[in-house]
């Protein structure tokens, strides 16, 4: 989606609601980022101003194909529009990746992974939002979770530990339906409660917190053995120059 419809729907009632729940779930996971350097992929902005004023540094980058704005409006800017398979930080550079609107949309998933590895710290941790596939807001292409490619946790598990990185936390929000309509998305609280007691399976997203592997497996490749004679040719007489 381009930059400009995600924007418009995070300032309708609707995305007002989804930034709100996942908000909260993100906060479950990441209580408190002090001293951290945090880094935002994909279209963060909605949820990164939850660790502004307490990370060290705050970054929001969003890819190319889908622009960018300018964040925040009233202060210096935070935000860059970049390719989001060479991201332009050396290794190591920061301790927090929260993607959002990112795996779902992006090209290949699993580039993209392995290039956050790179930019993570040792230790860093990764916390991503991906549309549910067996969620109501997957069907439905009138929000962002309806574009791209939804998961399922069998398939973000797979993912993860295939570009390095193991899952450590699960959470899900926006058990409501994606109804904008202001009468309902009043009983929006009560959806909330009700899916989050019972684990309903048709929350929206999944929030995934996962931890870089720092010594990962390296596929090992069998030297081939030379084969080398047990005994080396010598020249013999033959019988006829023996008897002679």
């Amino acid at each position: 989606m381009d930059v400009v419809d995600l924007r418009n729907f995070y300032g309708q009632a609707l995305g007002a609601v989804a930034r709100r729940f996942i908000g909260r779930g993100i906060r479950r996971h990441w209580r408190g980022l002090h001293g951290m350097r945090t880094l935002g992929v994909g279209y963060p902005i909605p949820y990164l101003g939850l660790f502004r004023e307490e990370a060290e540094r705050c970054l929001a980058f969003m890819p190319a194909t889908q622009g960018v704005v300018k964040w925040p409006s009233e202060r210096p800017a935070l935000a860059a529009l970049v390719d989001e398979f060479e991201l332009p930080l050396t290794d190591a550079a920061v301790d927090r990746v929260l993607l959002v609107h990112a795996l779902e949309m992006s090209q290949d998933a699993g580039a993209l992974l392995r290039e956050v590895w790179r930019v993570l710290a040792p230790g860093g941790r990764l916390l991503a939002v991906i549309p549910n596939r067996r969620g109501v807001w997957a069907r439905t292409d009138a929000t962002p979770f309806g574009h791209g490619r939804p998961y399922s946790r069998g398939q973000i598990t797979h993912v993860l530990r295939e570009t390095w990185f193991t899952p450590t936390g699960w959470g899900e929000a926006l058990y409501v339906p994606p109804i904008a309509r202001t009468w309902f998305l009043r009983s929006a609280v009560a959806w909330e409660r009700a899916g989050a007691t019972i684990s309903a399976p048709f929350a929206g997203v999944h929030l995934v917190e996962a931890t870089k592997q720092v010594y990962r497996a390296i596929p090992a490749r069998r030297e081939r053995q030379r084969l080398v004679p047990s005994l080396e040719p010598v020249l013999a007489p033959s019988p006829r120059s023996a008897r002679v």
